[in-house]
């Protein structure tokens, strides 16, 4: 089959389009409970609230919950907060593509580090192009872990959970808030926010998991009050100080997609024990990666590059079947190319969109 090439370089052909972008507005949202059962409604939303510092992050490691990723989900539950909404409100949500705010977190770091490979599969229906992550690609590209990469891999659910409550903290008891380091770290739990935004020409729909709201959550037309949770090596060498610089710039990227005006970063030791706790303003982080000087990324070069591809997949992907998307490792090109592989949109969203939007 016909594969349409993206060339990636030279990267210089991306700077300064001023591409416009349209700031996230939620529409939105939905949980999974304690059994990641999907629940249309803000059920899992958690409340940030100062984590207690010298905590050992790998404590509870034994007992943790964790979600088997191993189960292919698509993006049923996305679909389905969709579905629901248009029902509720009786107009379709129009946009040229809807995926997850991982897919678009890869597109826009691409740029500043091709050793990474990813798949994609897209669709079309009804005007609108669907992108999932390609499961069956995440799986076989995972490299088996060794306990203590198991053990770090935890940390940062463990900030989660030592960082939030279950409700505002006028609302939540001393005893609550102080048992939080022996609470039972959760990954099923999860509150995702649904959101319409824009990036060059392309009209946009995200869903993303959130962590948390900095005080309440005011359904408004913007996301900002929402908080993105994050851990790092604290920062000694110059080393750790380029390492977290490359880390901000997916820190950025994901808040950016969704709207997520504050980055909570629990800076911990090589022993897992959290050492100091740092608020970023998402606005300003591509501030700090200029001011820097090594010129590991930039945040108006990483939009204008995400638009540049947007419009190219839209030309490319022009009917429905599925199509793989895909950069390989090390690669300087994205490919496109039409599988034989069955829709993986819910049979019960081609159901409502054709029965009730025709076009």
């Amino acid at each position: 089959m016909t594969t349409a090439i993206f060339q990636l370089e030279p990267l210089r052909r991306f700077a300064n389009l001023g591409s416009a972008i349209r700031k996230p507005q939620e529409i939105t949202c939905f949980s999974y409970d304690d059994q990641h059962k999907l629940k249309l409604d803000t059920s899992s939303l958690r409340y940030f609230y100062n984590p207690e510092l010298d905590t050992n992050l790998s404590s509870g490691f034994e007992t943790f919950i964790k979600h088997d990723d191993s189960v292919d989900e698509h993006l049923d539950g996305l679909l389905e907060a969709i579905r629901e909404l248009e029902l509720t409100t009786g107009k379709k949500c129009v946009a040229d593509i809807i995926t997850w705010r991982g897919m678009m977190t890869k597109i826009m770091s691409l740029p500043f580090d091709m050793r990474n490979g990813f798949e994609m599969n897209a669709t079309k229906f009804q005007g609108t192009i669907f992108i999932e992550e390609n499961h069956k690609y995440k799986m076989a590209t995972r490299s088996s872990s060794s306990r203590r990469q198991d053990i770090m891999s935890f940390w940062g659910y463990k900030f989660e959970t030592l960082a939030t409550l279950p409700d505002t903290w006028d609302e939540c008891s001393r005893d609550m808030i102080e048992a939080r380091p022996k609470e039972v770290v959760n990954n099923e739990v999860q509150f995702c926010s649904i959101v319409k935004t824009g990036i060059g020409e392309a009209r946009l729909i995200l869903g993303g998991e959130v962590d948390a709201v900095w005080d309440q959550r005011i359904p408004s037309k913007s996301s900002v009050n929402y908080v993105e949770l994050k851990t790092s090596k604290e920062l000694i060498t110059s080393r750790d100080e380029v390492a977290f610089e490359r880390k901000l710039q997916k820190m950025w990227s994901q808040s950016f997609l969704l709207g997520v005006g504050k980055i909570i970063v629990g800076f911990r030791d090589d022993d897992g024990v959290l050492r100091n706790v740092k608020e970023f303003d998402t606005q300003t982080i591509p501030t700090i990666a200029k001011r820097s000087g090594r010129n590991l990324w930039d945040g108006k070069f990483s939009i204008d590059f995400t638009a540049s591809v947007l419009k190219w997949l839209s030309e490319n992907i022009a009917d429905d079947g599925v199509w793989l998307i895909r950069h390989r490792e090390n690669s300087s090109v994205i490919e496109v190319s039409k599988t034989d592989g069955p829709s993986f949109l819910s049979s019960s969203f081609v159901k409502w969109r054709s029965e009730k939007f025709l076009d």
